[in-house]
């Protein structure tokens, strides 16, 4: 498969970071003193942090505005990007071959940016991308077309030579309204998903080690 520029989810498709944001949540409306549904995981699947914020202080009248809901929500998961998240394997042969094919490449999630850019630094993977787009810089979340729309605007390749690379059925449906290739990354968060994920997506990677195979 031939393409110019690659558009790269963070977290489930970069990072194994998913299981650290499965309890997330819960975790935060226990720290403020709330019993979380127990479909809460489900609930905020396809919410950013913005939207998450909004939810809490909606359904939960958590007094404190959505940016210090934002902020509570970061410190609670801070440590473990800065210090422990691993990178999904093995990505890294990947990149150097996008890389040495002078491939574009950026970074586009829903994590927060300081989050995200300590992460990307510390694994050594920031030489690859030119930039992090996050969907509080878009102003909409991932469900939105118009996420992908504005990261590739920044990132400036043809939409056709364009390709995403994401693990979450909504970001995936949203990048293919948009007009956009996918290449689906597996992540076990997404299990459920995979057979649907499967029919819509122009590529599907079990691992980073199947690009060869798939893409070719």
């Amino acid at each position: 498969m031939k393409f110019k520029g690659a558009i790269f989810d963070l977290d489930g498709t970069l990072l194994d970071s998913m299981p650290f944001w499965k309890n997330i949540g819960a975790e935060y409306l226990v720290s403020k003193g709330h019993n979380p549904p127990e479909n809460i995981t489900e609930i905020l699947k396809e919410m950013s942090l913005d939207q998450s914020a909004a939810y809490f202080r909606k359904e939960f009248a958590i007094q404190e505005t959505e940016d210090e809901i934002v902020k509570g929500i970061l410190s609670l998961v801070e440590d473990h990007y800065r210090y422990r998240i691993p990178l999904k394997n093995p990505v890294i042969p990947l990149l150097d071959r996008l890389h040495e094919s002078n491939i574009r490449m950026c970074i586009a999630t829903a994590t927060g940016y300081s989050l995200a850019k300590a992460a990307v630094e510390r694994l050594g993977i920031d030489k690859y991308f030119e930039f992090i787009f996050t969907c509080t810089e878009a102003g909409v979340g991932k469900d939105s077309p118009e996420f992908f729309l504005k990261a590739l605007s920044i990132l400036n390749t043809p939409k056709h030579e364009t390709l995403v690379f994401e693990d979450a059925l909504h970001a995936i449906k949203s990048a293919k309204a948009a007009g956009l290739r996918v290449a689906a990354v597996y992540d076990d968060s997404s299990d459920e998903d995979w057979e649907e994920i499967k029919t819509i997506s122009d590529i599907c990677l079990y691992s980073f080690e199947d690009w060869d195979i798939k893409a070719n």
